[in-house]
């Protein structure tokens, strides 16, 4: 192809490039001072003046344009045109192990005057070296393809067997495994509860949005952002919200590996883990939360405009001496669009009503009786359930094996990748059954520490609130009512419905006029 210039004249400066193919290597190995090395004492033996060495510790992947050091060494060159350079390298894997990015580099060289020169090959600008150079450089592109196959077959063995082979994700470390057998997951406190936490929450409801899990994420000091400002991208949540791993699972979709236990110990319960995914494709929808959340005010987006039924805004008003603060309805077409109400009139009237909800003392004889009777009958239904879901266990074991008979007898294309898109849906409907199945129930002293809380939170919701963070605050407002409250600007709050506790406690109170008022 005649990319080899021939060096006449006086022997050009030369320049260095040494490579490994990762940092480890780089670490834990002598590969770049080595190669280095020997590269000197080339250059020695020739009489050329080495003025500057490239090193590189990644593989690019076979693209040298992916390679720090390769592209700065091009850059060296092209800031001083004209000037011959010798560029030396110690083997001619060192050079390139893709065929076709060899031969470009050779191009992207004999452009800028440059001669490659190799410890362990004789380039030359004839047929036949053009032709053993090719021969060569397909061998090196065979040996990084056959490893690269090698190392792929060897990492999904591990992904079968139930290890999770890539990089360990938030909260998790790779250890060495007990008795051997390479590395393993252990949680990475604390942000093993740190992720915990918010994938419970967006579970559970705490978090209605990704963009919740995003705040809470960002609150915490110890998660890792991934923006220089402090923040996190939204796809670093959706993609947190996806892991099966944090569930104790692994898969490796992209080499045919499904979904299966793995050797870790997950974060959370492949039920919860099901949940999130519900919640992240809408067959669970949550209303929105908003991003502009203030502990200036508290009930910005959670009372609504009585008028049109949409969230009230708030925000401070500058007057000539002093701000305000107003709670307002922006809604487009509202009669009350931008009619402000002052932040003290709308939060000392919701005071009032969250401490009417503080039954009394008389009460909570009653309550714990109630609870109690409740718990048992819960009990109960819990044993019932996990009988029913060891059936269903057995059921969905039995439409697997027929499924699979099935697959195994058709010769349809289409109807074989249904049948093992029917396969998978019910491999991750066992998961969830077995994890029900085999759920410990909760026992007489959980009942005691749940009545605790209970009780401490129905005694003293208005105290919880006024002594608690922003995030207190608003878990008060979705335990404590059954949905927003609406204010009107003339008349005040609307009809309150308070959450299933309270409301049981009012009901009471109706009969005997126990409730604090």
């Amino acid at each position: 192809m005649g990319y080899v210039q021939k060096i006449e004249g006086d022997a050009p400066a030369a320049l260095i490039y040494c490579r490994v193919s990762s940092t480890k290597q780089k670490v834990d190995g002598s590969g770049l001072e080595s190669q280095e090395q020997r590269c000197r004492s080339y250059a020695d033996m020739h009489g050329y003046a080495v003025e500057a060495v490239f090193p590189d510790d990644v593989s690019g992947g076979g693209d040298f344009m992916k390679r720090p050091g390769m592209v700065a060494l091009l850059s060296f060159l092209d800031a001083q045109p004209g000037k011959p350079y010798v560029i030396i390298f110690d083997d001619l894997k060192r050079f390139a192990r893709d065929r076709d990015f060899h031969w470009k580099l050779r191009k992207a060289l004999s452009a800028r005057g440059a001669v490659p020169k190799c410890l362990n090959f004789n380039f030359e600008d004839t047929p036949e070296g053009e032709f053993i150079e090719t021969i060569m450089a397909a061998q090196g592109h065979l040996e990084r393809e056959q490893n690269r196959r090698q190392v792929i077959q060897k990492m999904k063995a591990r992904v079968e067997a139930g290890y999770w082979v890539f990089r360990a994700p938030v909260g998790y470390k790779h250890v060495s495994a007990k008795g051997g057998g390479g590395k393993v997951l252990v949680p990475d406190e604390p942000l093993a509860s740190v992720v915990r936490e918010a994938l419970d929450g967006y579970a559970s409801g705490r978090f209605v949005s990704q963009a919740e899990v995003q705040r809470f994420l960002e609150r915490d000091p110890h998660f890792p952002k991934d923006r220089k400002d402090g923040s996190l991208r939204p796809m670093t949540v959706t993609r947190l919200l996806k892991k099966v791993v944090y569930a104790g699972y692994v898969e490796a979709p992209k080499w045919g590996v499904t979904v299966r236990e793995g050797q870790h110990d997950g974060l959370i319960s492949f039920e919860t883990y099901q949940r999130i995914q519900d919640n992240l494709e809408g067959k669970k929808r949550a209303p929105a939360a908003r991003k502009d959340y203030h502990i200036d005010f508290p009930l910005r987006g959670f009372v609504a405009c009585n008028c049109c039924g949409n969230a009230m805004t708030a925000a401070w008003s500058t007057g000539c001496r002093k701000r305000y603060a107003y709670y307002r309805c922006e809604t487009r077409g509202c009669e009350e669009k931008s009619k402000g109400i002052p932040r003290a009139k709308m939060e000392e009237a919701f005071e009032g009503i969250l401490q009417s909800l503080t039954p009394s003392r008389k009460l909570f004889g009653l309550v714990k009786a109630m609870f109690a009777d409740a718990w048992e009958m819960r009990s109960a239904q819990a044993h019932a359930a996990r009988d029913e879901w060891k059936r269903q266990l057995k059921d969905a074991e039995k439409q697997v094996e027929g499924l699979i008979d099935r697959l195994v007898d058709t010769e349809n294309r289409t109807v074989a990748k249904k049948l093992e898109e029917r396969i998978d849906a019910l491999e991750r409907q066992k998961l969830v059954l077995a994890e029900k199945a085999t759920k410990e129930l909760p026992t007489k002293a959980r009942l005691e520490d749940c009545m605790e809380l209970t009780l401490r939170f129905l005694s003293s919701p208005w105290n919880i609130y006024k002594n608690g963070t922003h995030a207190v605050q608003q878990t008060v407002l979705r335990l404590a009512f059954a949905e927003p409250l609406r204010y009107c600007r003339n008349n005040g709050y609307g009809t309150i419905k308070t959450a299933f506790p309270f409301k049981v406690l009012g009901d009471l109170t109706g009969l005997n006029g126990e409730m604090v008022l």
